[in-house]
């Protein structure tokens, strides 16, 4: 059985599926969530989240791309969202090769270099500061003022706030 396969027979018996008792699309905290793809991250967990209560937005590093910018003026500009969490975490794959290994090695095996960042980093606390700035200097967002960044510990799983 694939995965796939699994997740459908698991929804499928699911007690509760989705929550239509939730009207609206616009979170109840007025709330997004950018942060990192890994499996780890529980991240309704992380917060005592609801469902309902927030946008959450991930890709590879929780970094703030052009696309989560895109994705942020949405929440905030149709979807009333207001403020904006910034959580990347500790022993992030993103920080275990550089950017221009990983081209080099996609462009010997696909024969194309990607056009596109990989926004590989070293520190962590450093790609957090760097995607929080991203954030407070797009045009496209209204809400800058209530942005702030973090980084979630996987082996405690507390929270560290980045200023």
């Amino acid at each position: 059985m694939t995965a796939i396969d699994e997740l459908l027979q698991r929804n499928a018996v699911a007690g509760e599926l989705g929550h239509p008792e939730i009207p609206s699309p616009k979170p109840s905290l007025h709330l997004a969530i950018v942060t990192c793809m890994d499996a780890r991250i529980k991240v309704f967990d992380v917060f005592g989240l609801r469902h309902g209560e927030a946008h959450i937005l991930r890709n590879a590093g929780g970094v703030v791309t052009d696309d989560m910018i895109r994705s942020l003026t949405i929440s905030q500009r149709k979807l009333e969202t207001q403020e904006i969490i910034v959580m990347q975490h500790t022993s992030c794959g993103l920080a275990t090769f550089t950017e221009d290994d990983f081209k080099d090695e996609l462009e010997r095996t696909t024969g194309l270099r990607p056009p596109w960042a990989l926004e590989a980093f070293r520190e962590v606390k450093d790609s957090v500061r760097q995607s929080v700035q991203r954030v407070r200097r797009s045009p496209f967002l209204l809400h800058t003022d209530q942005v702030r960044g973090f980084v979630y510990d996987v082996s405690t799983a507390l929270l560290h706030e980045v200023i």
